[in-house]
């Protein structure tokens, strides 16, 4: 019996490197409704959060930054080196946690949910889960993207991964496991396999959004069967500045969402979009010159915000090309202001902005909520 009615959750795990995120993000594709606990950990004790006040009450303001927030790294330093301080940091951001979790999965609209954490096993949260999957790879695959992705030393890489437990036992818990050793395509089917065994996918996430009829916009959200066409759109429109292969849209489908706009069935722009912790990032939005410009975006940025919405973001990030930049009143009129990083208050967002802007373009923002998850009650 779930503890959350009508609502069937799955439990995510798995070592460091084996690729957590991206099996999460494609169960968002599939419909899921997925969550980030140790993203949330970090939103649990920043400032104005119900954890911030009784961190500096246990470890001392010396650990605040210049700003007033919680500097993590010196937190890390304190709390990983002796056992009672991480119990004692524990004790303070995991019932802060649960209560956004349970907050989150209760405002869902989706049916099936997902929990990602790395400390699933470990905590109480796996007890409350209807299943538990993990991630596996090898510890070669492992090495290789630490050092790829995350700027690490090989021997930076190797500390980290003896570091924690064995996979084997995350594995011998799994009720799934998803083996990601291999290409994108080939963990994707893992993970279409697992899921038609809880959901069809057809029942859960609509393909086509809005219908067009006769010269009329269309809006379907993408999937990895139209990879060649987004790589296609995308080298085209870019004048050749950023060429895609089907295989580089389908690694991108680790990371990001696709809504494809046709018309007459023929696609004619795009806008690739992620959401992490609970703050929505158009980082693509590619559109047909020969296309009503006006009508186009705000279809697009529209379906984006209402998918956004749907996944309870509190704030809309849109990074634009200057071009696009320069029609600043029609961004004003869509509900956007013209932002740098620094300005945007919320550490979240300002976080979210800094790790997600591509070079060469300005930042717009949307506040999609006046309620926060994390705020203090």
């Amino acid at each position: 019996m779930s503890n959350w009615p009508g609502k069937y959750v799955i439990g995510l795990t798995g070592n460091i490197a084996t690729g957590k995120s991206v099996v999460r993000r494609m169960l968002e594709h599939l419909g899921a409704y997925t969550i980030d606990a140790d993203t949330l950990s970090h939103r649990a004790i920043a400032y104005g959060a119900p954890g911030y006040q009784p961190t500096l009450d246990v470890f001392g303001k010396f650990i605040l930054d210049a700003g007033g927030e919680i500097d993590r790294s010196k937190l890390a330093r304190i709390a990983f080196n002796d056992p009672e301080a991480l119990k004692q940091l524990e004790s303070i951001i995991h019932p802060v946690v649960n209560h956004a979790i349970n907050l989150m999965i209760r405002r869902a609209k989706q049916p099936i949910i997902v929990i990602e954490a790395i400390k699933l096993i470990e905590g109480d949260l796996a007890g409350k889960c209807d299943s538990i999957w993990v991630t596996s790879a090898s510890d070669s695959i492992q090495k290789a993207r630490l050092i790829k992705k995350r700027g690490m030393s090989e021997t930076e890489a190797v500390q980290r991964i003896e570091a924690q437990s064995p996979q084997s036992l995350k594995t011998a818990a799994a009720n799934v496991i998803i083996h990601n050793s291999g290409s994108f395509d080939d963990t994707w089917k893992e993970v279409v396999a697992a899921w038609k065994v809880i959901a069809p996918i057809a029942e859960n996430i609509p393909i086509v959004i809005r219908k067009a009829d006769k010269g009329e916009l269309a809006i379907q959200r993408g999937g990895p069967h139209d990879s060649a066409n987004i790589a296609t759109l995308i080298t085209r429109l870019s004048n050749g500045k950023r060429p895609q292969t089907p295989n580089d849209i389908m690694a991108a489908f680790g990371e990001k969402a696709f809504l494809l706009l046709l018309s007459d069935k023929q696609l004619v722009g795009l806008a690739g979009w992620q959401v992490e912790n609970l703050v929505a990032r158009t980082t693509e939005l590619y559109l047909d010159p020969a296309v009503d410009s006006p009508l186009a975006i705000t279809t697009l940025v529209t379906e984006v915000e209402k998918a956004s919405q749907d996944l309870q973001c509190e704030a809309s990030l849109l990074f634009l090309n200057p071009l696009l930049a320069m029609e600043e009143p029609f961004w004003n009129e869509l509900g956007y202001t013209r932002k740098t990083p620094q300005t945007l208050g919320v550490q979240a967002w300002q976080e979210a902005a800094f790790e997600s802007q591509p070079p060469n373009t300005i930042l717009f923002f949307k506040q999609l909520r006046k309620d926060r998850i994390l705020r203090p009650i």
